[in-house]
């Protein structure tokens, strides 16, 4: 089921404390390090483009995938607005096919916190070493267990603003490592009728995975474990590290065609 159907229309809206541009220099300075200064690079979960707009205007030639059609019909009306050439496409990151390799594939804000079974994870992985370039690089993001156990577990996080608000109540199962977001979004309507609020209901779930586990599965998809650092830093993760960035790199495989 396509996730974000009613809190795309207000995704940014929500999001505008989250310092898109810090984010991004930190991870451009990733990918700078690990030989990727430009050329293709594919983003996995792009939402409605924030940090892919970034990766553009700072000199890569970007493509954005996502599964939720909502969340990239924002960020296409963003590409009419002339903030780049970006190819968007609609594909889930467990089956996401590209026309030939590229130089990078970042996963950045948790997208891969989202797929809940190990063996998905390594069919993902699988994927970005086949479309990576010789020595191509992979950079990602997750959230940590600690941070589901200790910050969001069973909290409660709402706001509320003039034309809109939402309710997202977490629950977290500490055995199967699991978090649950229920969300409850109110948006005024845009129509005639000033004054009513529309009510949209999702529910998204996303796994907490060890950095063992991850270093498995990469090594199942083919890919090469770098680093792992604590999230903005060079530093390594520390038991109340809230996010973590992987950096892996892609391994030969036999009959590939490279670009």
């Amino acid at each position: 089921m396509e996730a974000y159907l009613g809190f795309a229309e207000v995704y940014d809206k929500f999001m505008d404390n989250v310092p898109y541009d810090e984010w991004t220099k930190y991870l451009i300075g990733l990918l700078k390090e690990n030989g990727v200064k430009g050329g293709l690079v594919a983003e996995l979960g792009c939402g409605t483009g924030n940090v892919t707009t970034r990766l553009k205007a700072a000199g890569y030639d970007m493509i954005g995938i996502d599964n939720s059609v909502s969340m990239l019909q924002i960020a296409a009306e963003k590409e009419t607005k002339g903030e780049g050439d970006i190819l968007y496409l609609c594909q889930d990151m467990r089956e996401f096919e590209l026309y030939g390799t590229v130089g990078a594939v970042v996963c950045i804000c948790d997208g891969l916190n989202y797929i809940l079974e190990k063996s998905d994870l390594v069919k993902v992985f699988k994927l970005v070493n086949t479309y990576l370039d010789k020595d191509g690089v992979f950079i990602f993001d997750l959230n940590t267990i600690y941070k589901y156990e200790t910050l969001l577990g069973d909290s409660v996080i709402a706001e509320n603003r003039e034309n809109m608000s939402f309710i997202w109540d977490n629950y977290y199962d500490s055995e199967e490592r699991i978090n649950e977001y229920d969300l409850t979004i109110y948006l005024e309507d845009s129509g005639d009728e000033k004054g009513r609020f529309l009510r949209f209901d999702e529910i998204h779930y996303q796994k907490g995975y060890t950095i063992e586990e991850i270093k498995e599965a990469l090594a199942e998809g083919g890919l090469e474990f770098v680093a792992v650092y604590d999230a903005f830093t060079r530093e390594a993760p520390k038991e109340e590290s809230e996010r973590l960035y992987f950096i892996a790199k892609e391994k030969y495989q036999e009959g590939k065609t490279y670009r």
